[in-house]
């Protein structure tokens, strides 16, 4: 992790060639990162999980341990489906892994996966994923009357930080789904507002018993924001080294993750 240098200020640095540089780099890209302690795996309790694809058929999925704000564990697999997903969290359980809470988005079959494997486990879904998800369905500008005020409540999620908050944005949303609920099946069943409306509210009905566990228990992710974040870092600095290999791309994902560990006591 070169962390901004140019070649040849990391060979002034190192007092190596660049020859010999290019050589201890890929020593270490063709090396697997070291195993994690699996104490570590049995110690995190509150999680995130989120994945993101940096190649066609390439996804990187990460578990991060909300209380010590490091990276736990990491997988590239082919794509989030609960057939690549279950086996890593099947190898997790193993290991020791036996989470309390796991907040991530709505993916429905990385969800489906996690309950099989840890049937006790509470699903925080992201707020900011709801929140994102409903607006693009909504668009900024909505057809509708109910749309513009659907759009308003859907601006408020993130907001929420107390048990009043959380009354107060469950009695807004019940009051609008009962003034607008005729008024939506009245609409051209293919029309844009109703596909846009039906979808919103699909999304916020289905995440609403998983949407508030945070306000109970502050070691509780509400979004998986601090994922994010570890995503748009790596990112900027995966985007510099477009000259590896694809086999070294990889390995340059999954060192970078190792380096972010929880076992490196490493924040962001």
């Amino acid at each position: 992790m070169s962390e901004g240098y140019s070649i040849r200020q990391l060979c002034k640095i190192s007092g190596y060639s660049e020859a010999k540089l290019h050589r201890i780099k890929n020593y270490w890209l063709g090396k697997e990162p070291p195993q994690f302690d699996k104490n570590v795996l049995k110690k995190a309790k509150y999680l995130i999980f989120d994945g993101t694809y940096f190649h066609k058929d390439g996804c990187l999925a990460v578990f991060m341990d909300n209380k010590k704000k490091g990276i736990l564990h990491f997988e590239y697999i082919e794509k989030e489906s609960y057939y690549n997903i279950y086996p890593v969290l099947i190898s997790l359980r193993e290991a020791g892994l036996n989470p309390k809470v796991i907040t991530l988005d709505g993916h429905k079959m990385v969800i489906r996966a996690i309950l099989d494997v840890w049937t006790d486990v509470v699903v925080q879904r992201c707020l900011y994923h709801i929140q994102r998800q409903g607006l693009s369905w909504l668009r900024v500008y909505p057809k509708t009357q109910a749309g513009r005020e659907l759009r308003y409540i859907l601006m408020t999620t993130t907001k929420i930080r107390t048990e009043t908050d959380k009354m107060n944005f469950l009695e807004t949303y019940e009051c609008w789904y009962l003034r607008y609920k005729e008024f939506i099946k009245l609409l051209p069943r293919e029309s844009v507002a109703n596909i846009d409306l039906r979808k919103a509210t699909a999304l916020i009905n289905n995440a609403m018993a998983d949407m508030f566990h945070y306000i109970d228990d502050s070691n509780i992710a509400s979004t998986t924001n601090l994922l994010e974040n570890f995503y748009s870092q790596l990112k900027h600095q995966y985007r510099r080294h477009r000259g590896l290999s694809e086999e070294h791309k990889v390995a340059y994902l999954k060192w970078f993750c190792y380096f972010k560990s929880v076992e490196n006591n490493h924040t962001f």
